[in-house]
């Protein structure tokens, strides 16, 4: 990982969040020491800390979101005129297929210019482009 990189604003997904959280996920070092390194903002959206609550212990669900409270994570509004276009990639994507919480980060990313992504689904993100076909880097793989 880039210290560049990790001095940027980035996207986290649900992926590197539940293997911090969880010790015993394979991914768990290297998003540890994501989660370490990172200086600049992580932005993410409410369906990815839905999926996060679900997949973690019901133990460790408050404490995540009392770090997101205390500024781990920026949480980006995602108004209702958003589902313009959620929907319809939700449809292109159909095949993979996309879940609302890749649809809100790649809604995200289009709305603030962030191309920078913390995500352990590398082969859904490696398909997803951007209106004008813009893709996100993925800085776990220090892709950028």
């Amino acid at each position: 990982m880039s210290t560049s990189v990790l001095s940027c604003p980035v996207l986290v997904d649900t992926g590197p969040l539940v293997a911090w959280l969880d010790r015993s996920d394979q991914d768990h070092q290297l998003c540890s020491r994501f989660f370490a390194q990172a200086s600049g903002p992580l932005l993410s959206t409410w369906p990815v800390l839905t999926e996060v609550c679900h997949l973690v212990p019901a133990d460790v669900a408050p404490r995540f979101l009392e770090w997101v409270q205390i500024g781990g994570l920026q949480l980006a509004e995602l108004p209702a005129a958003a589902l313009l276009s959620i929907g319809p990639w939700m449809r292109q994507y159909g095949d993979l297929p996309m879940d609302l919480a890749d649809a809100s980060l790649l809604w995200l990313a289009q709305q603030s210019g962030i191309r920078h992504i913390a995500t352990l689904d590398r082969r859904d993100f490696g398909v997803y482009r951007l209106p004008g076909g813009g893709i996100l880097n993925n800085v776990l793989d220090d892709a950028c």
